[in-house]
């Protein structure tokens, strides 16, 4: 394999609020797009030649990929206007499709090592791992490594290999999607068609952003191959254990604590005496004020976290203003997302530009969307719509 074409049109509505004002292939995790990790990944396996399917907010992904040079790829954007399915967005790639290529879902977390067997099979063939709750995904029926069946979200699967949206196709594909909208009801019709679909299995690291605290996970995953790196000021008497990464003029104030992994971005302003703990990734140009404790969080670009907040398990946004003694800690929550609810271990979910007043709690599992303003000494809960007035 050559060529690979990254489906990367999609807007992640169950995301929000973080992909109202970017594509989901763009949420930051460890300082870096989801979009990159994957990109980085083929070019490790000797494929340069890309083709991306762009469409919600593309302007963004045009900006920040370009033509690929500085990642050492050569990228040809195709659009699809209409968001009508993964088939239909790789319909789009018809006209610079090579007769052998990969396919994948941008807003997928692998690595190089994850894709490495795969980039030599002989389509058509699928990417399949084995996964707790399978219910979620696509899960494959296998014999003698050929896939005989796919179900699609089931409610009782019968197996726990499902698929990863990771294919290897020839440009007979396109011949089959038709009017299918998804890549699964293509693959399906040419399971029915007497067409061998190969199963090749990974144990290599796949995970995805569905929900807004996926992101959580995605960044944990990241930190644990971060590397340490110093490239900012470190005052007297602050502790650094473990991998910590630290960017251009950032600085890090007297009787700081960091404890890695952890990446912390350029420009950043750390303490006096504050508290960064494992599984945290701060943006760039980030104030961190003393007494405020960070644990297992996404800290975004252009935060100011006012002294004495204590913050786990929690995703802050863009340009987010926090007071003094802001308080998110972590606990099982039920979180609504449209008719759905989950169970999960969670602090806050704050979109971009949100304004915090000082003293305010945040219940765990609360979200509140973009450009929300709570005034100080309030308690939020549930979920709270963009442009939100707590008072």
């Amino acid at each position: 394999m050559k060529q690979a074409v990254i489906l990367a049109a999609g807007e992640g509505w169950r995301l929000r609020p973080f992909t109202v004002n970017r594509p989901k292939v763009m949420l930051p995790v460890a300082g870096k797009p989801i979009l990159q990790y994957m990109v980085e990944a083929l070019a490790q396996n000797g494929i340069r030649n890309i083709v991306m399917v762009v469409g919600y907010k593309r302007e963004q992904i045009f900006d920040y990929m370009g033509s690929g040079e500085q990642l050492g790829v050569d990228i040809t954007y195709v659009t699809q206007a209409k968001r009508l399915g993964t088939a239909h967005a790789l319909a789009q790639a018809r006209e610079v499709a090579q007769d052998e290529f990969l396919v994948l879902s941008g807003d997928k977390l692998i690595d190089a090592a994850t894709i490495a067997r795969f980039v030599t099979v002989k389509p058509e063939a699928v990417l399949v791992k084995r996964v707790e709750g399978p219910e979620r995904y696509g899960v494959a029926t296998i014999e003698d490594g050929v896939v005989k069946g796919i179900a699609e979200q089931p409610k009782e699967a019968g197996s726990n290999m499902v698929l990863t949206r990771i294919y290897a196709f020839s440009r007979e594909v396109f011949d089959a999607i038709e009017t299918e909208p998804a890549i699964s009801d293509v693959l399906t019709k040419m399971i029915a068609r007497g067409r061998p679909l190969c199963a090749c299995e990974t144990d290599g690291p796949w995970l995805e952003a569905v929900y807004p605290w996926d992101m959580l996970g995605l960044n944990s995953v990241v930190l644990l191959k971060t590397r340490a790196e110093m490239g900012g000021a470190v005052e007297k008497g602050v502790s650094l254990r473990g991998q910590v990464s630290v960017g251009r003029d950032t600085v890090i104030r007297a009787n700081s604590s960091v404890v890695g992994p952890v990446v912390i971005g350029d420009g950043c302003d750390i303490g006096p005496n504050a508290c960064i703990l494992p599984a945290t990734s701060i943006g760039d140009n980030v104030i961190i004020s003393p007494f405020s404790e960070i644990r297992n969080s996404v800290i975004g670009s252009d935060v100011a976290i006012a002294t004495g907040c204590t913050i786990q398990d929690s995703v802050v946004g863009n340009g987010c203003s926090i007071g003094g003694h802001f308080t998110a800690l972590s606990d099982e929550a039920e979180v609504k997302v449209n008719d759905a609810y989950h169970s999960v271990k969670l602090g806050a979910m704050l979109g971009e530009g949100c304004s915090i007043g000082s003293g305010v709690v945040a219940q765990p599992g609360v979200i509140l969307g973009n450009y929300s303003e709570v005034q100080a000494l309030k308690l939020i809960r549930g979920r709270l719509p963009d442009k939100s007035l707590v008072f």
